[in-house]
């Protein structure tokens, strides 16, 4: 098997309990998918690389070496409709502008537009998304061959939920054998989904061993529109609908109140915090702090590309801890290290892999990220972990590690034309713009 030795960094594990280093400087060795080694010794870095002729080493001294950052809530194929409608509300922003520009969109399109959104994310250091869009089975290829982790949920609406669970069994198949990849089922929300059909696609998701995700309470026009048809809030209904579990990730979770977060937590539902798509749909701060300190797994998510606008998750970890603050009047509030937590350890536990993704250590899978440190906006470093989530960027990022594989190196996804992406990106938007008018 491959192996490889990421050498002398500043190793952030994500693994710190109470009274813990939270960095510390170490080398990692990895063999085929899974973390071997981690040690401060120099002997032992010899004898890994004794026993592993052929193993490469990439030099990390200056750098961090932290597990690759989780996205769990986005729709990467969105890259197709970036900043073709902002500034306007969110019903508006769909049905007049998103919803009509996707029903123009071929299943090439989507794979077409996943692709760029993978592109921006690995380049980021995302190694690991919750995806919910359409056509997902088409998907499931362009996903294992651009090399990421991902969980692909299969969204729908009354209209089309027939369609959707046929593209679901066969998404299943595509994706049978490709360890990186699963998929899950993704009602669009409980003002647009029938309770009926809610229920319908939990049944199909607890047949074939899937998660679910579905939008809920994310804006008060939202919650509006559930108390005057149900009688209730949106959280209340997916649980008198029977649809909240551990194997549940809700996105958003804007409006929700202290007897919904008990809720929360006592069903293990994942929430999926978008902060800056919150921020621009002006759709409010979520109790985070509340969520957290009453022991629901929050995690850390960009929604998608048009109503963000891009796939960045630096961004949304400083976004996210000064929301909390200032919302809270606490500058106490979601602590950086916590913040991290949300996107690496607690995105993993949304994934299923909890303890083998999102951290460092042995026996871990091997999705990890490497930060050039020697960047003016980094320096100095007093707190390694406050550096990183207060001051860290995208284009940190210098190399990615995903399954033990290389896949981003010096800013560089290998066998990837980016020319070549762009122009077809370009192209399609335009004929979709004419095809609409």
């Amino acid at each position: 098997m491959e192996s490889l030795l990421l050498k002398d960094a500043r190793v952030v594990p994500m693994t710190a309990q109470a009274g813990e280093r939270e960095s510390f400087r170490a080398s990692v060795g990895v063999v085929g998918q899974r973390i071997v080694l981690l040690t401060e010794e120099a002997d032992a870095v010899s004898r890994f690389l004794a026993e592993h002729s052929d193993c490469r080493v990439i030099d990390c001294t200056g750098k961090a070496l932290l597990p690759g950052l989780i996205n769990t809530h986005c729709h990467a194929a969105m890259t197709l409709q970036r900043n073709q409608a902002d500034d306007i509300p969110l019903m508006a922003w769909l049905n007049d502008h998103i919803w009509p520009f996707e029903a123009k969109q071929t299943k090439e399109d989507i794979a077409l537009g996943m692709t760029l959104g993978m592109t921006e994310m690995l380049l980021g250091g995302i190694t690991s998304f919750v995806d919910m869009y359409f056509e997902e089975d088409h998907c499931v290829e362009v996903v294992n061959r651009m090399g990421m982790r991902a969980v692909l949920g299969c969204s729908y609406f009354d209209a089309t939920i027939d369609k959707t669970l046929s593209s679901a069994e066969r998404a299943v198949k595509a994706a049978a054998g490709k360890e990186r990849i699963r998929i899950s089922v993704a009602p669009h929300a409980p003002y647009t989904v029938s309770d009926e059909n809610l229920k319908r696609g939990k049944r199909f998701a607890e047949e074939h061993g899937l998660d679910y995700m579905v939008h809920a309470a994310e804006t008060q026009d939202e919650l509006k529109q559930v108390a005057e048809r149900y009688g209730t809030t949106p959280v209340r209904l997916l649980d008198r609908l029977g649809l909240l579990d551990e194997r549940t990730v809700l996105a958003h979770c804007v409006w929700v109140d202290e007897e919904e977060i008990a809720l929360l937590r006592e069903r293990g539902v994942t929430v999926a915090h978008n902060a800056q798509s919150n921020m621009k749909i002006s759709s409010g701060v979520a109790p985070v702090t509340k969520m957290v300190d009453a022991g629901v797994c929050v995690t850390l998510a960009t929604d998608g590309s048009s109503s963000n606008n891009d796939l960045d998750l630096w961004e949304e970890m400083r976004s996210a801890a000064f929301m909390q603050k200032v919302s809270t009047m606490n500058p106490l509030s979601l602590p950086a290290y916590e913040v991290l937590k949300m996107a690496t350890a607690n995105g993993a536990r949304a994934m299923g892999h909890e303890g083998e993704l999102g951290v460092i250590r042995e026996g871990a899978l091997a999705d990890l990220i490497v930060v050039d440190l020697e960047k003016p906006h980094l320096q100095p470093i007093h707190d390694l972990v406050a550096d990183l989530v207060y001051c860290g960027k995208a284009s940190d990022v210098e190399t990615v590690v995903v399954d033990g594989r290389v896949v981003v190196e010096n800013r560089r996804i290998k066998g990837l034309d980016l020319n070549e992406l762009y122009r077809k990106i370009s192209e399609t938007v335009q004929r979709i713009k004419e095809q609409r008018g």
